[in-house]
């Protein structure tokens, strides 16, 4: 990011899915002085949503990030079941699970709710900008915007840009990530972009040495870190990623570059008896 690039927000910023990234970024959003609306599909998980933002918002309080009360902070956050809601939103950032059909019927959805002016990205850690992009009336309106779990912890966003993103929006982009407090990497549309690519061969290896029985999951972690200056091992990262997303991801990636992101057979083991990491409380490590 360059040095001129002055940090802004939106005054309102929509969500599509309160999970655990969505909430995240409508987090960041918040603090940073957006007023946010998350669009849920049912009324639990609206409700879920709500608590997941609101607790993060109490984090940030005692951790003295912002000022204030929770009410306050909250008093900024609405939490609905209609994409209508959006239709005064500067900018929609779609959050929802890396399936593709799913993606793309979520995108469709939204813009059909957006005025005319506003923008739209997608927070996906390795599907085709330019192909979602197709799918669109606007495309030159959408890009983009992967955001890194936890978010609130994260400083990093990677911006996406596709061949009909608007150079209007690559400009507006940098001035959003600058105002949320991260920093962007800006890559062109590619299978996996930049961080996804490096980080799931790197977990992937890290997998086929358990497999191989090379050294634990904990000694090939412990490598990395104390080696490398990793902040956390590729097996304990794939942990908190989930190895039902990572996998996923895998086989995007074995479909568009080859049989170097294909999958081990301990990964799709490990899925099939539930074995998905910290969410599931067993991966390569013991949550319990």
């Amino acid at each position: 990011m360059s040095e001129e690039t002055k940090g802004t927000v939106p005054a309102k910023v929509g969500v599509l899915g309160g999970g655990r990234m969505g909430a995240g970024i409508a987090h960041a959003f918040l603090i940073s002085g957006s007023n946010v609306t998350v669009v849920e599909a049912n009324p639990q998980a609206a409700a879920s949503a709500k608590e997941r933002i609101e607790s993060d918002l109490a984090k940030s309080l005692e951790r003295g990030k912002i000022d204030g009360n929770l009410d306050k902070w909250a008093e900024n956050l609405s939490v609905s079941l209609n994409h209508s809601d959006f239709s005064e939103c500067e900018l929609v950032i779609e959050a929802v699970p890396e399936i593709w059909d799913l993606k793309v019927s979520s995108l469709q959805q939204v813009e059909a709710n957006l005025s005319e002016s506003a923008w739209l990205a997608t927070n996906t850690s390795s599907l085709s900008v330019d192909g979602l992009a197709a799918e669109l009336k606007h495309p030159e309106r959408f890009c983009g915007l992967h955001f890194f779990n936890p978010v609130p912890a994260s400083k990093l966003v990677e911006i996406v840009i596709g061949q009909q993103t608007s150079d209007e929006l690559q400009k507006l982009t940098l001035e959003w990530v600058a105002g949320i407090g991260k920093t962007p990497v800006t890559v062109n549309d590619a299978p996996g972009f930049a961080s996804s690519r490096l980080g799931v061969a790197l977990g992937l290896e890290a997998i086929r040495m358990v497999e191989e029985g090379v050294a634990s999951a904990e000694d090939i972690d412990n490598a990395m870190v104390l080696g490398y200056k990793h902040p956390m091992g590729p097996l304990a990262l794939t942990d908190i990623v989930g190895l039902d997303v990572r996998l996923g991801i895998a086989e995007y990636l074995e479909s568009k570059l080859g049989p170097r992101f294909a999958p081990p057979q301990l990964m799709r083991d490990m899925v099939e008896r539930g074995e998905l990491g910290k969410k599931s409380g067993k991966g390569f490590y013991d949550y319990s």
